[in-house]
């Protein structure tokens, strides 16, 4: 484990010096949580961009910080947390010493490598927060496509004339399929959403699972300012549906009115300047917004 800088200061997440890229989205995000979760936490840091946060021996987190690879976060989490529990049943620590176990990840792990190790965690009832910085792709190596990567977006790993030919796996409904404690979607850029959702997170116990999507200017290829409107232009659009899932039922937490056109929100993004120029494909953008019209006309008629 790593220990925070004494010259950092303790009431910051990080100082001047750690080496993020300008306007990351999942840096907002991870201000925001880490505010209301607090130092009494251990977090276990899968390989990743946020791994860029620690230089060892130290890291800018007030709490515990623990490296694993990118797919076996949730089994680190899980020997950290027996090893509280031994401490606490042998009165080694108190209650109030005990810390909230958090595994960090990016989409890569979340949504693909460490999947595997994530549903046995869960179907052990593992006590833990997941949160996971969704910028919808491989950022620490470049932007190559992951399981999160979205239709049609160019990648480093997808340079056809139409992108990304996949679509975007559903972790939302993957978890929800195992029955957890909670799971919710978020933005940095909807701070009271966010802080709101975490809270209750907080409060409960066994696995809880936080998907944050976290704009990447230089993976999506914008300029670093545009950060929080196009996170607040994916709520608008409807393309990043803010939701909570407990006790088995789904609830949207925010129900855009007049939805603007999903291409507003796109056209922000270089990843996306194929499907405007030099012509506009007018199939691709009418299948994305058709499958954004889809899911709320769905969530429409399951409140009715």
């Amino acid at each position: 484990m790593t220990r925070r800088h004494p010259e950092l200061p303790s009431t910051h997440l990080m100082g001047t010096g750690t080496p993020m890229c300008a306007g990351c989205g999942g840096l907002e995000a991870i201000h925001e949580i880490y505010d209301i979760l607090g130092s009494n936490t251990v977090f276990v840091n899968a390989a990743g961009c946020m791994t860029l946060l620690s230089v060892y021996p130290f890291t800018p987190f007030r709490g515990s910080w623990l490296y694993t690879a990118m797919a076996c976060a949730p089994a680190g989490a899980q020997g950290i947390r027996d090893a509280l529990d031994v401490l606490l049943e042998k009165e080694r620590i108190q209650p109030d010493e005990d810390l909230q176990v958090v595994v960090l990840t990016g989409d890569g792990s979340a949504y693909g490598m460490g999947l595997s190790a994530t549903s046995c965690a869960i179907g052990r009832n593992l006590d833990f927060i997941y949160v996971c910085y969704d910028n919808e792709g491989y950022g620490n190596t470049g932007q190559q496509y992951s399981q999160a990567t979205p239709h049609a977006a160019r990648t480093a790993t997808s340079r056809g004339v139409s992108g990304f030919q996949g679509y975007k796996k559903d972790l939302f409904s993957i978890w929800a399929a195992h029955r957890p404690a909670y799971i919710a979607t978020v933005t940095g850029a909807d701070p009271l959403d966010l802080a709101r959702k975490i809270k209750k997170a907080k409060g409960l116990r066994g696995p809880r699972l936080i998907i944050a999507l976290s704009p990447c200017p230089t993976g999506w290829n914008y300029d670093p300012s545009l950060t929080v409107e196009i996170g607040r232009l994916a709520v608008k659009t409807g393309i990043w549906p803010l939701k909570e899932y407990m006790d088995g039922k789904v609830v949207h937490t925010r129900m855009p009115g007049r939805r603007p056109a999903v291409e507003e929100y796109l056209r922000l993004q270089g990843r996306f300047d194929h499907l405007f120029r030099p012509e506009r494909n007018e199939k691709i953008l009418a299948e994305i917004q058709a499958g954004i019209d889809a899911y709320w006309e769905e969530v429409q008629d399951r409140s009715t």
